[in-house]
């Protein structure tokens, strides 16, 4: 299997029995078993007369259950499979004179109806390239020579660090126009991603899902293979590769991993032994509206088990350094995209789905037990309290959680003409008032440029020079705001047209300086936000985060203060969201001397006009802001300036 630790396991022909140890069992039956990839699916093995496979899937509801292949012509009857007599639902047996490579998948008869399908294997680490569905028997052990990186992980993802993500779809990051636009291998991303994230500064990748998925379309959000990665771009070694290149590069990775729902295609996990085994089936429970999909059942505790141990198959055989888990939300409410009458409310009456809170709390504490050093991260959009808080607190335990009321709260308002920007200054300090009550990470993600949205920069208000202006800001204020920063790929280049994952991300673009500018001043916002401990070490606390003045809404004009920490040096934020330059701008501050300016994205380099405070200012005993000293400043036209505090006695 990927990642493989050794020889192969030795087991007498046709022995099921010692495969399964009774602790197994009982994990399994408990909703506990973290590791079920160890004893699912297809395992090469060696037998006494040469090499076979042991198959092992849960079915409990069949009557039997078969492995068809080009090894036995397909024929159901060549190579059927023993039940447990325990009553686990567990089938299994060795098929001798196979291995890896050999395509398969279960043929099944379900025990009450006599209904016959074909299965994919649940558990396969390997799946034939789509259209084609079956699975594939998988031993590709892997070197590793990412040692340095997995020692020091720890501290990349946590709450002090810089922690600056670029959201990558693979098969559209970058395509070869010589061949037909083909997408890029595992090994050919492998060849160009790691330099080109870590010369811009990004500190993690983070994958739209890579787990195997039948149509290209759902960008991988609709799973069937959540132990295979895709294999439109190359084998598992092949992700191994890449994953280990860009940890060698000194850039984390993070997987977009998806248990809140799965598509119905027919060899997929719905209707799997013939009933709803994953799924509920009660429709009101158990199908997606809003995506066409099944919900899992997660008050059936075997199924916890499968999830579970797939969320620990990513960070343990392909190094993953964390999870993002989609669609919380939709699994924490019953009713979630559903008109009253539809849902089925819990035993108290209410909305909320205990059985997915008990999922997702068991999910992060077994992701913590077994790997402190990762971190999982919840989309979760709604204001269900506490997503980022331990389990033992109360809380669903994730590390960090997407703070959805920021995007949209700031998209809202940067969309807006300028002039009438003022009139929604509470848009814009909103977030302000909550950004402590979460580990926060600030997305600008894929969903907010596909389905007609346009693209970053192709929302901002105005002409060319004040839309990339426009998005300079949105830029400098997202790197500037408490909370971990993710940007989908092609906002770093300032790309015009929306998403679409069936080509590449223009690239042609750099060949002009606007364009060049926006990358240049990513690069340099990752920089700044590494180098300055203000702007990172306490993202998470509200002891960083301070108001200079946030009342200005008549000039549109917002200052505040980013502090490592209790009577650190802070820096100064201030932004003009305005298109007029404001001269002799009087700020108040709290201490006396040079205020150093470490970025204006309104300089030329950045394709700005060049307008600013010469490097720096000293203040002046005038008061200002119910301060003593102050400032007389220069804002550029929208535009963000930072102001690095003289030395002293902390804030």
């Amino acid at each position: 299997m990927p990642g493989g630790r050794g020889a192969k396991r030795e087991v007498p022909f046709g022995d099921v029995g010692s495969w399964f140890s009774p602790e197994d069992i009982y994990l399994f039956r408990e909703g506990r078993h973290a590791r079920l990839y160890d004893k699912l699916g297809a395992h090469p093995v060696r037998l006494p007369d040469g090499m076979g496979v042991h198959f092992a899937v849960w079915a409990p509801n069949a009557r039997s259950v078969s492995v068809i292949g080009d090894f036995n012509g397909w024929r159901k009857e060549a190579h059927p499979l023993n039940v447990r007599e325990d009553g686990s639902g567990l089938w299994a047996g060795v098929v001798a004179g196979i291995g890896p490579g050999a395509p398969y998948k279960y043929h099944i008869i379900s025990r009450e109806t006599g209904y016959e399908v074909e299965k994919a294997d649940p558990f396969a680490f390997c799946a034939e390239e789509p259209p084609r569905t079956a699975s594939i028997v998988c031993d590709a052990p892997y070197t590793w020579g990412d040692g340095a990186w997995m020692q020091s992980r720890g501290g990349r993802l946590g709450r002090s660090a810089p922690v600056s993500i670029y959201e990558v779809h693979a098969g559209s990051w970058r395509r070869v126009p010589e061949e037909g636009g083909r997408w890029l291998s595992y090994r050919e991303l492998a060849a160009a991603l790691p330099a080109y994230v870590a010369d811009l500064g990004f500190t993690h990748v983070e994958f739209m899902p890579l787990t195997e998925h039948p149509f290209y379309g759902s960008w991988g959000y609709q799973t069937t293979g959540y132990f295979a990665p895709t294999a439109r771009f190359g084998t598992p070694e092949d992700l191994m590769f890449l994953i280990d290149a860009l940890h060698r590069e000194g850039v984390g990775v993070i997987l977009d991993w998806v248990p809140s729902h799965f598509p119905t295609d027919l060899h997929g996990l719905g209707f799997f032994d013939g009933t709803h085994l994953y799924e509920h089936a009660d429709p009101r429970r158990g199908y997606h509206p809003e995506w066409h999909s099944s919900i899992f059942n997660y008050g059936r505790h075997e199924v916890r088990s499968v999830l579970v141990s797939s969320a620990l198959f990513w960070l343990e055989r392909f190094h993953i350094d964390g999870l993002r888990v989609d669609g919380v939300a939709s699994m924490l409410y019953r009713d979630y995209a559903r008109p009253a009458g539809e849902w089925v409310p819990n035993a108290h009456g209410g909305r909320e789905s205990e059985e997915a809170i008990q999922f997702l709390q068991e999910l992060n504490e077994a992701v913590y037990r077994q790997h402190p050093d990762v971190q999982t991260i919840a989309e979760e959009s709604t204001a269900w309290p506490q997503v980022s808080r331990p389990v033992s607190m109360g809380g669903l335990g994730f590390g960090y959680k997407w703070n959805m009321g920021w995007m949209h709260d700031t998209l809202d308002y940067m969309e807006r003409e300028p002039i009438y920007r003022k009139y929604h200054q509470g848009q814009l300090t909103f977030s302000l008032w909550y950004a402590f009550q979460e580990n926060f990470v600030l997305p600008l993600s894929h969903d907010e440029v596909v389905h007609g949205k346009g693209s970053l920069i192709g929302k901002m208000p105005g002409d060319d020079w004040q839309k990339f202006a426009n998005l300079r800001l949105l830029l400098g204020y997202m790197f500037c705001h408490p909370g971990k920063k993710l940007l989908f790929m092609g906002a770093e280049i300032a790309q015009w047209r929306e998403w679409s994952h069936e080509g590449s991300l223009d690239w042609h673009l750099l060949d002009y300086a606007p364009h060049q500018g926006i990358q240049r001043l990513v690069r340099d916002l990752n920089r700044l936000y590494r180098e300055e401990t203000a702007l990172h070490a306490a993202d998470t606390e509200v002891e960083g985060f301070r108001w200079a003045d946030n009342g200005d809404w008549e000039q549109s004009v917002i200052s505040f203060y980013r502090f490592a920490g209790l009577g650190q040096d802070p820096v100064l934020v201030v932004c003009n969201f305005t298109p007029m330059p404001r001269h002799n701008y009087r700020l108040g501050v709290m201490r006396a001397g040079f205020w150093k300016e470490i970025m204006n994205t309104d300089a030329t380099i950045y394709g700005g006009s060049g307008q600013g405070n010469l490097g720096g200012l000293e203040t002046a005993p005038v008061g200002a802001h119910g301060q003593l000293q102050s400032l007389n400043l220069v804002l550029p036209p929208l535009s963000l300036v930072v102001f690095q505090a003289p030395p002293g006695q902390g804030g």
